[in-house]
């Protein structure tokens, strides 16, 4: 059952750093910042503005229903008052393949694109956005289909069904080509320069922004609209932004050595064997259900979500299985985010920080909130703001060293603020923001308070808010989100949050707001 393949950390960042010619000698000779963007959008950089977020989108129909449309439909009105759209990754389901882009993206999201009017038009690696629209890679945006996955769709009960029912789980004859086809649709993709004097024309052209570290990219709605690099950093209304490409820091910490270590090994084989049998059971009860009915419908969209949680369990306990003390190798990426912490905080005209990536330190949903990634990110995490508020001291006063920090990989929307957690992570907020097209999940059994320690337990982090799935049966609801959040004047700024719902009940759509909530 584990058809689908997750490169490796070092692959990830060397195939990436390859499209974009990381480090180029042409590129240094002209002192050029590839992890920094200017927004030149012909707006004024007040420190009164707005954004929108979205995250986990890429699916396509859901059997006659389109939830990431219908959430792009309620945006639009938003669209005027806004200066940007932040994405929190999985850009494309199930394996972030090129093929899927014009359905699962380039349709949906049409009216953010320069000529939308004819999306049929558009080609994945020729999109320009007419308003910033700034992702960053989600796991499913770097995964690959192995070559036998076609010749052995007839081989057993799990690859028919999954094969039969190919268009229905968005999953097409190869996968994203380790990230190729996100690179292509929204980094700057140098690698295509031929010679050196098409690469200069190209950089004189579009990297003409200055900052204190150099040239930099100027991205330009409209015209212009690709990324520098899988992470980077922007400023709006002198708040920093920064964008990290988690999947290559989230690589879960080595099991024990010794005995201990080979119980827990011996416990996650076990556990995983037990996952695919519920797996294989699951997919022949969905080979028998007639998906024209729509009881039976509901039933296979129910199962349909729960063999793809199943597989995300199987490929963390994969990742736990297959760790060891080299597989975590992108401490550059942390030095950076350190380092640019450091320095945003010695500048005076900074008020506030945001942080935004995929997968989520903290959160209630049930299949992510115990998963070693969601530790192994916390805790890496962790080490960078504990090394920021070393070296700022003083600076930063009572102040946590980020305002904000905007994750996804759990389809869900979620808001938790950090309690004292001995570390500079505390009293911070967090939304988890993955609600916006995949199928959703569920808050965990255990409730909305998260706790550390052995022996006796405290408590970390607290869920203020929490909206998924709920209900069962005919009562099933599908509450999927998005949300505009609205940045006043000031320093610390203040961060007006207003979630938006579409939600899918009774076969049958409902929009409404929540009430908004300030921090």
């Amino acid at each position: 059952m584990t058809f689908i393949v997750d490169p490796d950390s070092a692959t990830k960042i060397v195939k990436m750093q390859q499209r974009v010619r990381w480090r180029d000698r042409i590129i240094a000779q002209k002192n050029i910042d590839q992890t920094t963007l200017v927004l030149d959008d012909g707006v004024d950089d007040s420190p009164d503005f707005s954004f929108m977020v979205i995250g986990d989108t890429g699916s396509g129909y859901h059997r006659g229903h389109n939830p990431q449309r219908k959430i792009a439909e309620q945006m639009l009105p938003h669209r005027q008052d806004c200066r940007f759209v932040l994405h929190t990754g999985d850009v494309i389901y199930m394996v972030g393949s090129s093929e899927y882009y014009p359905k699962n993206f380039i349709q949906p999201y049409r009216e953010f694109l320069v000529g939308g009017n004819r999306p049929g038009r558009i080609k994945y690696d020729q999109m320009v956005f007419n308003q910033p629209f700034l992702p960053t890679p989600g796991n499913h945006d770097y995964y690959d289909l192995p070559w036998w996955s076609g010749a052995i769709a007839q081989a057993a009960v799990p690859f028919r069904y999954l094969i039969r029912h190919r268009l229905d789980l968005d999953i097409g004859w190869h996968g994203s080509g380790q990230g190729n086809a996100y690179a292509q649709a929204f980094l700057d993709y140098l690698k295509r320069f031929m010679t050196d004097a098409e690469l200069e024309r190209h950089l004189d052209q579009h990297y003409t922004a200055k900052t204190d570290a150099g040239r930099c990219l100027r991205y330009q709605p409209g015209k212009f609209t690709r990324l520098p690099n899988r992470y980077y950093t922007f400023q709006a209304g002198g708040i920093d932004f920064f964008a990290l490409d988690s999947n290559t820091f989230n690589a879960p910490l080595p099991l024990p050595t010794g005995l201990d270590g080979e119980d827990a090994r011996q416990a996650l084989h076990r556990k995983r064997d037990e996952l695919e049998q519920e797996q294989r059971s699951l997919l022949e009860e969905a080979d028998r259900l007639d998906i024209k009915q729509p009881e039976q419908e509901e039933q296979w969209n129910d199962i349909q979500a729960k063999v793809e949680q199943l597989a995300e369990i199987i490929r963390d306990i994969d990742k736990q299985l297959n760790v060891d003390e080299t597989s975590f190798s992108d401490r550059e990426q942390l030095e950076w985010l350190e380092q640019r912490l450091i320095d945003s905080w010695n500048t005076e005209s900074v008020r506030g920080r945001i942080l935004y990536f995929h997968h989520p330190p903290y959160v209630t949903e049930a299949t992510k909130w115990h998963q070693a990634q969601t530790l192994a990110i916390r805790l890496r995490l962790r080490q960078v703001l504990d090394a920021v508020a070393k070296a700022v001291g003083k600076t930063a006063g009572d102040r946590s060293i980020v305002d904000l920090v905007i994750t996804g990989h759990a389809h869900c929307l979620e808001y938790l603020r950090t309690t004292k957690t001995s570390h500079a992570d505390a009293d911070t907020n967090w939304i988890v923001c993955g609600g916006s097209g995949f199928s959703l999940r569920r808050q965990r059994l255990e409730g909305s308070e998260l706790l550390e320690g052995l022996g006796q337990p405290y408590s970390v982090a607290r869920s203020q808010l929490f909206i998924g799935r709920t209900g069962q049966g005919s009562q099933k609801r599908r509450p999927y989100s998005f949300i505009r959040i609205d940045v006043e004047d000031g320093c610390p700024p203040k961060f007006t949050v207003r979630p938006y719902i579409a939600e899918w009940y009774q076969r049958k759509w409902k929009e409404y707001a929540i009430e908004p909530f300030t921090f």
